[in-house]
């Protein structure tokens, strides 16, 4: 059952007392994730809107009303449902909206209540990413692989991974698993179960990742309380917790621990497993705290212990990892990380195309490439399929060869039809317009893209040569007479298009360059205020005053923690932000809309030389971003006498959310 949470909610109530998108969107930008109970006026004026307007105030009055009533119904993913004889004959099965699929209405709680087995199938995007890379491997080095195949146990693979250095590794690239990874110090393949299940809202709340981690390093005494002599033998919770330094991080392991040291029978731990069931908090895990907690007292446990043992058991009613779940991911956590550490380029091809996943967005994807060695080649009508490939150079190293999918709007059908009728190349954009008969819009988004460079055409020469090739609705008469529409070309001189505008474009239409960084272009700006870049903040000693500025790639705020991590970057590297809840209030405005996002605060130094800039004040500079582009603007391309059937008004050139935004949005969790 999906019921309404605070975005969705603020939308219905808009769209039903009929503010503008523009509106309600200003309004659902302001809520931070689904646990949100309400609105507040300070929020609504951080949005520049008016709290006390009539229809605002009623639209916010409604959708707190909405909040956690019933929306509509889902469907899982991927799954299946086993039974003795023909399902059909047990349950209505309908046919989904996908070819070939189908599903039952029953939940999985009816499903549960009648003893059928069913089964989750995890539709991971990484299971296609690694699946990607084994062909590319296949293809280039003739070597084949499967899940099994992989070395178990590099200890060059487990240097990488304590070095924090994870970026597209599946689970763990989070910047609170990237942090993670230099104090874990994984060795072996159990660390990296630990690892993944770890860093989870469970054994945070429940506070066991600093007592695990302080006996993992020795800081700490391992100690397994026992009871009473005559309840048991004093090794009971050895047997339990020994493997996690006596600190539960499973799932399995909290209801085994209330099994044994609280004996709970089969029943009540299987209550117990549904109140804290992964994705659903039905509020019941407060009823076994008297019981759990009571026969440990009896049995001879400290209550303070008892106590503890609870809270830990709570945490895994927000998100808690079973541990055999916990074992499956890492070995796809091991796979993906021993494929980037070997096999950089191949890896970077795998992930751009399996897209959309993970936490970063393809500029960060390539970048990551070219640190590890890799060589990007841009996208190119001679040189590139719809896919993103894999070239060789003079050394044999493989190169990374953008493809037309990171072309915004570009079909794979007509890239499919490009490539096809290629041959040995084409000479110049009017042969790729006979040959592939490619519609005129499609050439001009590639120009826009700037693909036409193995033609000795930049981006502008580029966007004037496709602007002159035939509509793709011709004039009657040009169409009657089957004569072209071009006349005789003039040669012209443009103007050398300046670098700034060339990554502003870029940005636009392949959300990543290969040119420059956009920081990089605005660095004197910033470097006239005294801001440093990235590389020399992460330089600085710990506690020293620091102003950093830099492109927003992630905002995360796990569940309804008190802090908010914000990853910065720029031509030099990343700068990660902690906020703490009180002054992202004051800053709320600026953090969720900024897309340049200039930070002051102090640095903070951990032992194991993880590096935070602890904010203290926020702002917002996204306008710096009109500096890229002054004349060029990449909007969509209208045929003739669309402006009458679909009218469109276009702002004042400084409102138009397209040069405002240049960059692609930031990929906000929570």
């Amino acid at each position: 059952m999906i019921r309404y949470r605070p975005k969705s909610a603020i939308r219905e109530a808009g769209k039903v007392l009929g503010l503008t998108e523009d509106i309600t969107a200003r309004l659902s930008g302001t809520v931070w994730g689904s646990w949100s109970t309400g609105l507040p006026h300070k929020h609504i004026q951080q949005a520049g809107l008016d709290p006390n307007n009539p229809t605002i105030l009623r639209a916010v009055n409604f959708a707190c009303r909405m909040l956690g009533f019933p929306r509509h119904l889902s469907q899982h993913v991927g799954g299946f449902v086993l039974t003795r004889e023909r399902l059909d004959e047990l349950v209505p099965v309908q046919n989904a909206a996908m070819a070939d699929r189908t599903f039952i209405e029953w939940d999985k709680d009816d499903i549960d209540a009648l003893g059928l087995m069913k089964v989750d199938v995890l539709a991971l995007g990484m299971l296609t990413c690694i699946r990607k890379a084994f062909e590319l491997l296949a293809a280039h080095d003739g070597k084949k692989y499967g899940l099994a195949d992989i070395p178990q146990e590099d200890p060059v693979v487990y240097g990488m991974l304590q070095k924090g250095d994870s970026l597209g590794v599946f689970q763990v690239e989070s910047r609170a698993q990237m942090n993670m990874l230099p104090r874990l110090k994984p060795k072996e393949f159990y660390d990296l179960v630990i690892q993944v299940a770890i860093v989870r809202p469970g054994p945070i709340q429940g506070d066991m990742v600093h007592p695990y981690l302080r006996r993992r390093n020795g800081l700490e005494k391992v100690e397994f309380p026992s009871p009473s002599p005559e309840h048991g033998p004093s090794d009971e919770l050895y047997q339990v917790l020994n493997r996690t330094k006596g600190v539960p991080l499973f799932q399995e392991q909290a209801m085994r621990l209330a099994m044994v040291a609280a004996c709970f029978t089969d029943t009540e731990a299987n209550q117990l497993r549904r109140a804290m069931a992964t994705f659903r908090s039905d509020g019941k895990i407060h009823m076994f705290e008297d019981l759990l907690v009571g026969r440990m007292v009896a049995r001879g446990y400290e209550k303070e212990f008892a106590e503890r043992c609870f809270e830990q058991i709570k945490g895994f009613g927000s998100y808690g990892f079973p541990e055999s779940h916990a074992a499956s991911f890492a070995k796809l956590v091991y796979v993906s990380s021993w494929i980037k550490c070997w096999h950089p380029a191949v890896f970077a091809c795998a992930l751009l195309n399996s897209q959309p996943m993970g936490f970063y967005a393809p500029a960060q994807i390539v970048r990551d490439a070219q640190e590890h060695g890799v060589k990007v080649l841009p996208v190119d009508i001679n040189h590139s399929f719809h896919d993103n490939t894999l070239e060789r150079d003079e050394d044999g190293a493989l190169m990374l060869r953008i493809g037309f999918r990171q072309v915004d709007g570009m079909p794979e059908a007509a890239s499919n039809v490009i490539t096809q009728h290629r041959g040995d190349g084409y000479a110049d954009i009017e042969e790729v317009c006979r040959r592939s008969g490619t519609p005129a819009h499609v050439m001009r988004r590639l120009a826009d893209a700037d693909a036409f460079r193995s033609m000795k055409l930049d981006r502008r020469e580029a966007l004037w040569a496709v602007r002159r090739m035939p509509d793709d609705n011709p004039l009657p008469l040009f169409q009657i007479n089957d004569a072209p529409e071009r006349g005789q070309d003039v040669e012209m001189h443009l103007p050398t298009m300046p670098l700034r505008e060339h990554v502003a474009a870029d940005y636009q239409t392949l959300r990543l360059s290969l040119k420059a960084h956009p920081m990089e272009i605005l660095r004197p700006v910033f470097r006239a205020e005294g801001i440093v870049t990235c590389a020399e903040a992460a330089a600085r000693r710990d506690g020293a005053w620091t102003r950093n500025a830099g492109v927003v790639l992630i905002r995360q705020r796990p569940g309804n923690g008190n802090a908010i991590f914000i990853t910065l970057e720029d031509e030099t590297g990343v700068t990660n932000v902690v906020l703490w809840a009180r002054t992202f209030e004051r800053f709320r405005r600026e953090v969720m809309s900024a897309r340049i996002m200039l930070v002051e605060g102090r640095m903070q130094r951990s032992p194991e030389g993880v590096v935070h800039l602890m904010g203290a004040r926020v702002y917002d500079r996204s306008q710096e971003l009109l500096r890229l582009s002054e004349d060029h603007e990449t909007r969509t391309q209208r045929s003739r006498a669309d402006e009458f059937d679909h009218p469109i008004y276009q702002r004042d050139r400084a409102q138009h959310p397209r040069n405002v935004r240049v960059l692609p949005k930031s990929r906000d969790f929570h």
